[in-house]
């Protein structure tokens, strides 16, 4: 074989390996949330732009089926892992057998508790952040006495603490302000009415000044079983949420809800853009990446619903 010959093999090869395609395992937590859902197109949709071949695995809001996709994309020899994490715990095995077949995985929205040497980087908002915004509101809205009911987040997921634990800094230093009701609600707005329900079955409620959701899909859930009780969403009882999503706004610009602070759900970019320098070798990768939200409120949610629902 010539020379000339074996240089045209190398260029073929060259150019044959730029064009290789990206492979990329993404185990979701489900489709539980409007914010979860366009978290999901926009994974999807950058993919698309990007040519890289997504493989997306709803996990229903199990941690189990979440732990089998990976496992099935180790098994593919996927170029990556994208996880976002049902809950905090229990990653380690699988992020070990990950770390073996030399496929870097990324964390997004929710934390885990493991070794950050198990995984790549986290790209996240500050959860704690969102809550501390959310009291920040209340404080400034009700100086008055205020008896608030929550609806956290599924039970261990990063969101439903982080959230909770700014909520509670806040108003911890404020004596009006008193959580006396607390019950998880799944982040789905079926249960997040079936919870308020029992709210207010267990307490009178002209007796409650707030209601702080740590979603907006349990708190549209809630605004329904208000509104059913007789009481005004948004007047008797305060609207609190995290989040952002159309139907939300379209709430807050009908008086219903009054506040939310904002999830962006655009972390297909940020995170194919990591992956895409780790894969040309760059390792210089921060282990915490974050995103930030506004505060949205009834002054300006009829223009950002017609932003947002286009």
């Amino acid at each position: 074989m010539n020379i000339k010959t074996l240089a045209m093999m190398s260029l073929l090869l060259l150019s044959q390996n730029a064009m290789a395609e990206i492979v990329v395992g993404f185990a979701q937590v489900g489709s539980e949330s409007g914010w979860r859902t366009n978290f999901s197109n926009d994974m999807r949709e950058e993919a698309k732009r990007r040519g890289i071949t997504l493989k997306f695995a709803d996990s229903q809001q199990q941690q189990a089926n979440q732990i089998r996709a990976v496992r099935t994309f180790i098994a593919m020899r996927v170029d990556a892992i994208v996880i976002a994490p049902v809950v905090e715990t229990g990653w380690t095995p699988i992020l070990r057998q990950a770390q073996r077949s030399d496929i870097p995985v990324i964390i997004l929205d929710r934390n885990i508790r493991a070794d950050e040497d198990l995984y790549l980087t986290r790209i996240a908002s500050d959860f704690v952040e969102e809550g501390v915004k959310a009291a920040q509101w209340l404080v400034e809205n009700e100086q008055d006495e205020c008896r608030v009911v929550e609806l956290q987040g599924t039970v261990g997921s990063t969101a439903a603490i982080d959230r909770g634990t700014g909520f509670n800094r806040v108003i911890d230093k404020h004596d009006n302000i008193t959580i006396v009701r607390s019950q998880t609600a799944e982040f789905t707005r079926n249960r997040g009415k079936e919870v308020m329900e029992s709210f207010l079955r267990a307490e009178d409620p002209n007796s409650i000044c707030a209601l702080w959701a740590h979603n907006d899909e349990m708190a549209l859930g809630a605004i329904q079983a208000i509104k059913e009780s007789g009481l005004a969403p948004g007047e008797d009882i305060k609207v609190i949420s995290v989040d952002g999503i159309p139907d939300y706004f379209l709430a807050m610009a009908n008086g219903l809800a009054n506040v939310t602070v904002e999830l962006d759900p655009h972390l297909g970019a940020p995170t194919y853009d990591v992956i895409q320098r780790y894969l040309k070798g760059d390792t210089d990768i921060p282990k915490l990446i974050r995103t930030t939200g506004d505060v949205y409120t009834q002054a300006t949610a009829a223009e950002e619903y017609q932003k947002r629902s286009q």
